[in-house]
């Protein structure tokens, strides 16, 4: 099956109800999939068909999902990329994963207008104009005939969602998702949260990363409920709309359920959001403290669930609130299983610690041309996580995480990989090396540190003009918020940098300090 034509079926009997209400204004199900069909016409008049490739790069809005949807439709694969992706970041996702069509706003083709152009066979769809060789959606869409119902090509093992991931060394490698991995692991979610029409999400996520698309997006979909989505996420304003629109559920990372809370405390009059069935969080771990303190003075426990861009969701906290702990990531989600590995790939002992390894048909089917990656991945039919954990044995087998086994960053919900931070750092002139870390960050989980060693004879730099040499080439997100300065990195016997140690040695440091400060220690 393909998910797009489940997506449709579920909504075929709902029609007139609202399935989004984005901004205020509202699309019912009738709507949303009209809108879906013309979408889908306006693709197949560029040349679109199954198994090509189309990278999305826009800000949220109803373009992002008609498109996203309308690709899956006609078995297309896409692309989601994070608006914040710099020239160099478009250009590799764009050429590794040989996509066909480039979509986004007038404003970025214009920023990214010559690299482009040197991308051969590559066309681009402008959601609000028409680039020069390229196509504008509003002119291709008056254009098109009244369209058909799709005929929905691919389905099954056919990839859906190429979403690009990486580890903390080498080029990011795309996670091919396939439909039958979307559709297994939404209905697994909308039976474990008791997801039901009657609902009401909160959406607040960008929709480029796989918590807001394949989480939030489809699995609201796939329930029948409506989805109030907002542009952008505004404490204040999340307050205000749960208590206007009678919402039920709402999805989020650690950072923003840490400034809900701030916000929650300056309201003198707090709104009324008994309406509200589950807040959940997830993509970073949350601290046993924002899970409490927001218990205390919210008056509900988040339910903390565990996922990877490799296989979607893995496991979840009970859905009744008493059965949630700090700490905990739950039980896996139905359809999933999951063991405990030592570095050998035997199971430990139930209660130790070890790799966390997962199978299911929630798991995706591999790395986008890259079979000795993909390879590497799998131990016997297992994906290995790289994140360790531990069961435990006295409580139904429970999972834990304690930490993850590679050097990858979480800062705001977002994944940031040490390697591709240095190798923009160690072009900065007069820089030798160095090694980017993630410090504990009350806002933000971890802070990109950057621990900077100089060439002798350098002179002095400033932690500024390093930050603002890595904005030209990456993400924000990415860019380090502190950078220190020393002499040498400490290294092992081989020659091998120990990160581990410069964490203990900056952690109680950073929690102290503030952290949009500079330091500079030489």
């Amino acid at each position: 099956m393909n998910v797009a034509q489940v997506l449709a079926s579920k909504a075929s009997a709902r029609l007139q109800r609202n399935a989004i209400i984005f901004e205020s204004k509202a699309y019912t199900f009738q709507s949303l999939f009209n809108e879906i069909k013309l979408t889908a016409a306006v693709l197949n008049q560029l040349g679109v068909k199954a198994g090509d490739r189309v990278a999305i790069q826009l800000p949220k809005s109803m373009d992002f999902i008609f498109l996203f949807l309308a690709n899956l439709s006609i078995g297309a694969t896409t692309l989601p990329l994070n608006t914040a992706y710099r020239e160099k970041e478009v250009a590799y996702f764009l050429e590794d994963s040989g996509s066909s069509l480039f979509v986004t706003t007038r404003k970025n083709y214009r920023s990214l207008k010559k690299m482009l152009g040197q991308i051969p066979d590559l066309n681009c769809l402008l959601v609000d104009g028409k680039p020069e060789g390229g196509f504008d959606l509003r002119e291709q869409a008056e254009k098109t005939q009244k369209p058909g119902e799709p005929d929905y090509p691919a389905g099954n093992d056919a990839t859906a969602i190429i979403c690009y991931t990486s580890g903390t060394t080498g080029q990011p490698k795309g996670a091919m998702i396939t439909h039958q991995n979307l559709i297994d692991n939404t209905r697994a979610l909308n039976q474990a949260w008791h997801w039901k029409e009657t609902d009401r999400l909160l959406h607040v996520l960008p929709l480029f990363h796989v918590h807001g698309l394949n989480v939030a997006l489809l699995g609201g979909i796939l329930a029948g409920s409506t989805i109030v989505m907002q542009e952008s996420f505004d404490p204040l304003k999340v307050w205000q709309t749960i208590a206007a629109e009678k919402c039920t559920m709402l999805m989020g990372v650690p950072t923003m359920y840490y400034r809900l809370l701030k916000q929650w405390e300056t309201l003198a009059k707090k709104p009324d959001i008994q309406s509200m069935r589950v807040f959940i969080s997830g993509s970073a771990p949350l601290s046993q403290s924002l899970f409490e303190d927001f218990e205390r003075r919210v008056g509900f426990r988040i339910l903390e669930r565990y996922g990877m861009t490799e296989t979607g969701m893995i496991a979840t906290n009970p859905i009744e609130q008493s059965a949630r702990k700090p700490g905990s990531v739950g039980y896996p989600f139905p359809g999933v299983q999951v063991r405990i590995a030592d570095s050998s790939g035997r199971d430990v002992k139930p209660g130790e610690v070890g790799e966390i390894c997962i199978k299911g048909s929630n798991v995706f089917k591999g790395y986008w041309q890259n079979p000795l990656k993909t390879q590497a991945a799998f131990a016997d039919s297992w994906l290995k996580s790289g994140d360790l954990g531990y069961q435990d044995p006295k409580d139904g087998m429970r999972l834990y995480i304690v930490g993850r086994e590679k050097e990858l960053i979480i800062t705001g919900g977002y994944n940031v990989y040490p390697k591709e931070v240095e190798s923009v750092i160690d072009q900065v002139e007069g820089v030798r090396e160095s090694a980017v870390i993630g410090l504990p960050d009350e806002d933000f989980g971890e802070r990109v540190t950057a621990v900077v060693i100089l060439e002798e004879n350098a002179g002095p730099i400033q932690a500024d003009r390093i930050i603002a040499f890595c904005k030209k080439g990456l993400a924000g997100y990415k860019c380090p918020k502190t950078v220190i300065f020393r002499p040498e990195l400490p290294r092992n016997a081989m020659g091998k940098i120990q990160k581990q140690l410069l964490k203990a040695e900056y952690a109680s440091a950073a929690a102290e300090a503030d952290p949009n400060r500079r330091q500079d220690h030489r």
